[in-house]
């Protein structure tokens, strides 16, 4: 087994690299660290998260296969204030509740449709 520091690197097509830095940085306070003309990546909020916005219009919003990622609250009174930033960063909420009482979740769209999971646990 080859050690890690875990999933830490997510690339996402995108329509506009600077909207969507925009939306992540309101939304999670992500920080730009590099950028080049078809790329803008930015650190997230865990130690080791890297999320890379690719200027791809065709390829925007496209799964793949991969259903939806995810940011985990550290206080599940955040719930409603995640989703209301969500929505003021230009997001659309998409589906809520709970996994059982005080464990909440919503699941947000990101402005090229990307599903993102807020949840505690």
């Amino acid at each position: 087994m080859v050690k890690t520091h875990g999933l830490t690197h997510l690339a996402l097509k995108v329509r506009d690299p600077e909207r969507s830095l925009r939306f992540y940085e309101q939304l999670f306070g992500v920080r730009e660290y590099f950028r080049d003309a078809q790329t803008i990546q930015a650190l997230g909020p865990g130690s080791h998260d890297v999320l890379a916005f690719e200027l791809d219009p065709q390829g925007a919003g496209l799964s793949g296969g991969i259903a939806h990622f995810g940011f985990r609250l550290m206080d599940p009174a955040d719930i409603e204030l995640a989703v209301s930033e969500a929505e003021r960063a230009g997001g659309k909420l998409l589906r809520r509740g709970e996994f059982s009482p005080g464990y909440p979740f919503a699941y947000v769209a990101d402005p090229d449709g990307y599903e993102i999971e807020i949840w505690y646990e």
